[in-house]
Parts: structure tokens; sequence; C-alpha cells
């Protein structure tokens, strides 16, 4: 996807970088209450202790510091709970050991090394991941919402930035879900999944000449902080269960504070707000 980045040129000085699920679409809490982990409780037979069971899954992957972590880690951290509070969960040493060293955390990777060592273990990993797929297209589209704000949060963005879409999801699925609610009216760029990571995705963009305080990754989960660390630039949190208020203060605050060159103490105190947020 090398071709998407060379076809991209930038008209401000200003770089503002968005995520997609659970920071500008509210579609993260469904995925994970309807799907991720009901289809979990299902593929290891887990309905006994189906409550406490999801409940952790949600505070795993929605209401922690690990939030927005890899499906695959996400499923390793709660299979390992499960086989030691629960149920013995067979050949789990096969899927914590593939997790910690697969260079890739994808079906295809994990089609080839059940091709490789015959686990039962991550057969019955990617099945569950084949039937989150499943079941995530089977929801109903109108679930799949931009959270309140985030529509008047990107306008205001594009007023003095250059606006890119840096998301993890499917590009079609962003496509199509940005592209119903009018979110691609205020964007640039559209960088998903097939782009590469969101670190390697913001270190292209600024290749562009944006100098680092002039860009700002907007997400929710400790991965965007992360990618926005990494390559020194500015973060604003979408705080989980606050969301539309976290909105209306990008609109109010955020943007204010990033043109004229002020973010850094306010992005300070909005770490902050971020971490206690996750409780880390």
């Amino acid at each position: 996807m090398a071709e998407i980045f060379d076809t991209f040129e930038k008209r401000h000085d200003f770089l503002i970088c968005v995520d997609s699920d659970g920071c500008a679409m509210d579609t993260m809490d469904i995925k994970h209450f309807r799907c991720f982990g009901p289809c979990m409780v299902h593929e290891w037979e887990l309905e006994q202790w189906q409550e406490p069971i999801l409940a952790r899954w949600n505070e795993i992957n929605l209401y922690s510091m690990t939030r927005g972590v890899n499906r695959f880690k996400g499923l390793a951290i709660a299979l390992a709970e499960i086989d030691q509070q629960y149920k013995t969960i067979p050949g789990l040493s096969d899927l914590t050991g593939w997790v910690d060293q697969t260079k890739a955390l994808s079906n295809s990777a994990l089609e080839q090394a059940i091709r490789e060592t015959g686990s039962e273990c991550l057969q019955k990993a990617l099945h569950w991941s084949q039937q989150v797929n499943a079941s995530i297209n089977q929801l109903d589209e109108s679930l799949k919402k931009p959270f309140d704000g985030a529509s008047q949060g990107l306008a205001a963005a594009a007023e003095f930035a250059d606006v890119a879409v840096v998301s993890s999801a499917n590009r079609d699925a962003v496509l199509e879900e940005w592209g119903k609610y009018g979110l691609l009216d205020h964007v640039d760029l559209v960088l998903a999944q097939d782009a590469g990571s969101k670190q390697h995705c913001i270190a292209m963009l600024l290749e562009k000449g944006y100098a680092p305080d002039h860009v700002l990754m907007v997400g929710d989960a400790p991965g965007d902080r992360a990618a926005a660390q990494t390559n020194g630039v500015y973060f604003y949190p979408i705080l989980v269960k606050k969301e539309a208020a976290s909105w209306q203060e990008f609109c109010e605050k955020a943007t204010d504070h990033l043109r004229s060159e002020s973010y850094a103490a306010y992005g300070e105190k909005k770490l902050d707000e971020f971490l206690k947020n996750l409780g880390g």
C-alpha cells in the first residue's frame, strides 16, 4: 500500500489522525458484547460460567489498559484465566506460544501455524475468529453509528488541518461506515489495516513535512497513544463511556491548543485523564 502515501499531498501545516472503532465510530462495544465474547463462550463450551467470563472479556478488551488489544492476544489472556479459574483449556500453550512468537497476528498466519503443527487449540482459535467475523457481518447496520460529536469534531479539524483516518480496522468496513454517515466529507486520507500499523502510518505521514508538534493522534486505546508517542506527536483521548463529552471538548479546546501551539501542557492533562479512565 505504499502508493497510498505516494499519492497523498500535504495541504495544511497541521495534521490530525483519527482512529475509527471505539473512537469516531461506536462499533467497538457492540462487536465485543455480541460477537467476540459470545463466540468464545460457544467455541470452548463455557456456558456454565458465561456471565463472569463475558464480564471479564469486556474488562480485558474494553475497560482496561489492554483495550484494543489484537483479538488473538485478548483470546490468549482470557483463556489463560479461564484455564486457571473455571475449566482446563487443552493445548493452551500452543496458542499462547503462537501469540508470543508469530510475526503476524492474523487468520492467515494462524492457518499456516495449523498446517505446521496440527494443533487442535489453534484450530479452535481460527474457527472462533472466523465465527467472530461472520457474526460481525450479521450485525444490523443501524448499530454501527458515529459517536455524538464525532462529525462536528472532524469538521472542526478539517478547517485548519489535513485529516487522516488511521485505523487497524478493515479498509472496506471503514469506507462503508464512514461514508454512510458523511464522515469522509471531512477526511483527506484513509489508512486502514492494509496500510500498515498505526505507528508506521504516522511515521510515513511525517515524511510529508509536518512538524511533530503540529500533528495530533485522536484515539481511544493505549495502542493509539503508543503510536503517537513513538513518533513524537501529540495524543488526544476519546474517553471510554465519555465519548460525546470528549468530542465536544475536542472541538472547544483541543483544536485551539493545537493551532496556537499550546498543546503540550494540555496534552499532559488529557493523558492523565486517559490513564485514569482505563485504570492505568
